[in-house]
C-alpha cells in the first residue's frame, strides 16, 4: 500500500493573529489625523467653525481621549481584548455617525473625543496587546508585519474620505467609514481572536517551550496577578516615554494642516491628498525595517533614527515648493512613522515583559494621544500669528533634536514575571 502523504505543518496560530491585528490597525484610521485630515476643511467650511477653533477642540477632545484609553487598556487586562475588542469597534461606528451628525462645536467636540479615544487609542492598543503575547524573540517582525495596516490605512484612507466626500458629501463618508470598521473588527473579534497561546497549549513564536525566564507556571501566575507596578509616578518611565511621544506630537501637527500648509506653498489640495500615498509605501517599507533591527539593537537606537529623518523632513518643509519636494518630505515623514509604530509597539514589551502589559501601555498610549492632542494647537496658532506655517514648522524642529538626546539616555527598568513557589 501506498505510504500515507505527510501531514501538511500547521501554521503557528499568532500569525493568524498578527493578521487580525493589521486589520484593526487599518479601521483604526477614521480617528487617525490622516482620517481626519481630507475631512477638516469640509468640516470648517459646513460649520462654520475657524481653523484655530476646531484645532482647539481637536486639542481638548484628543487630550480627553487620553484618558479613556488609559481606562480600556486596564480594561483589557481585566477581562481579555477579546471581550473588550468588539465593544470598542461598536463605539467607533457610532462615534463616526455622530461626527457626521455634528451642527456645532459641541457635538464635533464629544466625536472628536471618541473617535480620538476608541479608534486611534483603543482599537491601536488592543492589536498591539494581542501581538505581544504571542510573540517575544519574533516580536519585532511580528510587530512589523501587524503596522502594516496602518501604512495601508494611511494610503487608502484619505483618499477614499476624498473620493467619498465627493461622490456623496462629508456627512455621508463618515457613516460610510464606521460600517466599515464594524464590518472589517467585529467578526474577526468575536470568531479568530485568542488572548494568549498559554490559551491554546501553545507558547510564544510556536516555539516547544516558554521563553527565556519563564516557565509555564510562571506564565500563568504573571497573567493571574494584579499588576503593582508604579508607572505614572516612575521617573524612568516618563525619561523613556517623553522622547518616544515626540512623533505623535509633531508629525500630529504637521499633518492635521497638511493640506493648509502645501496649499500655502502653491499645491493643490488633491496633491495633498495624494502625498499620503509615498508616504504609506515609505512607511511600509521603513517598519519592516525596524521589525528586523529591533530584534537585534535597542529600540532607542532603531528610533533616534526615526527622530533624525523626522529633523530632515521639517527642514525640507521650510522650503518646499513643487510636488516633487513635497514627495520627498512626505517619504522622510512616512520614514518616522513606520520606524516609530514598531518600536513603540516593541518598547514596553521589551523592558516590562508582557504580563500586565495593559497597564504600563495604556499609560503610555495616554501620553502619546495627549502628545497628538497638542500638535495641531501651536501650529494653527503659530500660522495666525506670522501668517504662514513655516516660523512654526521651525520652532517645533528643534522638539526632535532634544527627544535624540533624551531617548538614547533613557534606562528604563527590565521588569521578568513572578515566579511559581
Amino acid at each position: 500500500m501506498a505510504a500515507a502523504p505527510a501531514p501538511r505543518p500547521r501554521i503557528f496560530y499568532g500569525w493568524w493573529i498578527v493578521v487580525c491585528g493589521a486589520v484593526i490597525a487599518f479601521s483604526s484610521g477614521p480617528g487617525q489625523t490622516f482620517g481626519f485630515s481630507a475631512f477638516i476643511d469640509s468640516i470648517i467650511e459646513d460649520t462654520g467653525l475657524e481653523r484655530t477653533a476646531i484645532s482647539g477642540l481637536y486639542a481638548v477632545g484628543t487630550g480627553v481621549s487620553a484618558v479613556m484609553v488609559l481606562l480600556v487598556s486596564r480594561l483589557a487586562d481585566r477581562v481579555g481584548v477579546r471581550k473588550t475588542l468588539p465593544m470598542v469597534a461598536i463605539g467607533v461606528g457610532l462615534a463616526c455617525i455622530s461626527l457626521s451628525m455634528a451642527q456645532g462645536a459641541f457635538v464635533v467636540f464629544i466625536a472628536f473625543s471618541a473617535l480620538r479615544a476608541l479608534a486611534q487609542g483603543s482599537l491601536t492598543i488592543n492589536g498591539t496587546l494581542l501581538t505581544a503575547q504571542w510573540f517575544v524573540q519574533k516580536r519585532g517582525r511580528a510587530m512589523a508585519l501587524q503596522g502594516m495596516g496602518f501604512p495601508v490605512s494611511l494610503a487608502v484612507i484619505p483618499l477614499l474620505g476624498r473620493f467619498l466626500i465627493d461622490a456623496i458629501g462629508w456627512r455621508e463618508a463618515y457613516v460610510v467609514l464606521g460600517v466599515m470598521v464594524w464590518v472589517l473588527v467585529i467578526p474577526l473579534a468575536l470568531f479568530v481572536v485568542r488572548e494568549r497561546p498559554e490559551d491554546m497549549g501553545l507558547f510564544p513564536d510556536g516555539a516547544d517551550g516558554p521563553p527565556a525566564g519563564e516557565t509555564a507556571e510562571s506564565a500563568t501566575l504573571a497573567a493571574a496577578t494584579p499588576d503593582k507596578r508604579r508607572v505614572l509616578t516612575s521617573l524612568r518611565f516618563w525619561w523613556l516615554v517623553l522622547p518616544l511621544s515626540t512623533p505623535a506630537l509633531v508629525t500630529t501637527g504637521l499633518i492635521f494642516h497638511q493640506s493648509a500648509v502645501l496649499e500655502e506653498q502653491g499645491m493643490s489640495a488633491t496633491v495633498a491628498a495624494a502625498s499620503f500615498v509615498p508616504m504609506a509605501v515609505v512607511s511600509a517599507v521603513a517598519a519592516l525595517a525596524a521589525g528586523v533591527l529591533v530584534d537585534r539593537y535597542r529600540p532607542q537606537v532603531v528610533f533616534a533614527g526615526s527622530l533624525a529623518a523626522l529633523v530632515v523632513a521639517m527642514l525640507l518643509a521650510l522650503v518646499m515648493e513643487s510636488p516633487w519636494m513635497a514627495v520627498v518630505y512626505a517619504s522622510l515623514l512616512g520614514v518616522c512613522q513606520g520606524i516609530g509604530q514598531v518600536v513603540n509597539s516593541v518598547t514596553w514589551a521589551y523592558f516590562y515583559g508582557r504580563f500586565g502589559l495593559g497597564r504600563v501601555q495604556g499609560a503610555a498610549m495616554m501620553v502619546m494621544i495627549a502628545a497628538s492632542a497638542l500638535g495641531p494647537l501651536p501650529l494653527a496658532a503659530l500660522q495666525g500669528m506670522f501668517d504662514g506655517f513655516r516660523p512654526g514648522i521651525a520652532i517645533m524642529t528643534l522638539i526632535p533634536v532634544v527627544a535624540i538626546i533624551a531617548i538614547l539616555t533613557a534606562r528604563p527598568p527590565v521588569v521578568t514575571p513572578p515566579v511559581a513557589a
